[in-house]
């Protein structure tokens, strides 16, 4: 074990394996690039309708099950599945991690809006606010706690799940850990799988940052 310890710091340190298009740095650019579109893409459908659902009440049941349905998703099958119809491409990757981070956003979403308070709504509405105002100026902002919280999650996802590039003969350090099981080098596995938790973790981390920093503008 501690031998296995000494090869991986050799080689996550090298000079060599950071350069070239077979690269840490290049890969960690793929994944950081897989990731930040598919998670943008997820924000862009997922937020206007959790926001919809949480306001008007309507289609709960449709954010309640989609948390299921993100849990249950067999991302590698579905990747399989659009890679066939589609053929070589990118886009079964990014359809993939879209669909698996939807449903945290959306739930999400949905539920900080739910935690509202009626009576903070219906004292906005009596202060003469139109249904936009009282979304926009009250119910958004005391749901971003909840909302930031999904998005967050579904970084971490993405991240961890963007991986399946590779499966399909792309890049992202996925190629570590699919290069590495196919050439029986548990280094290049183990050092691929450290990279994908490291930038994970590393990406909350900023997140986390940027939310603090959201309420610290928004309490002063």
């Amino acid at each position: 074990m501690l031998e296995l310890l000494k090869n991986l710091v050799r080689w996550l340190v090298s000079g060599s394996q950071w350069s070239g298009t077979d690269g840490i740095a290049h890969r960690l650019g793929e994944h950081f690039q897989y990731s930040l579109l598919a998670t943008v893409a997820a924000a862009v459908i997922a937020l206007p309708l959790g926001l919809l659902i949480g306001h008007t009440g309507r289609g709960a049941f449709l954010a309640i099950n989609l948390a299921g349905f993100g849990r249950a998703l067999p991302t590698v099958g579905l990747v399989t599945l659009v890679f066939l119809v589609s053929g070589l491409s990118m886009w079964p990757v990014y359809v993939s991690l879209v669909a698996l981070a939807v449903p945290v956003i959306v739930t999400n979403t949905y539920a900080g809006m739910a935690a509202v308070d009626p009576e903070t709504k219906d004292a906005a509405r009596g202060q003469g606010m139109t249904g936009m105002q009282v979304l926009w100026q009250v119910e958004l902002p005391l749901a971003l706690p909840l909302i930031m919280t999904g998005v967050r999650l579904a970084v971490v996802q993405v991240v961890a799940t963007a991986t399946i590039a590779a499966y399909v003969s792309f890049g992202g350090l996925g190629r570590y850990v699919f290069d590495g099981l196919a050439q029986r080098d548990l280094v290049q596995v183990l050092g691929g799988a450290l990279l994908v938790a490291l930038m994970a973790v590393a990406l909350d981390l900023a997140l986390g940052g940027l939310q603090k920093l959201l309420f610290r503008h928004r309490t002063a």
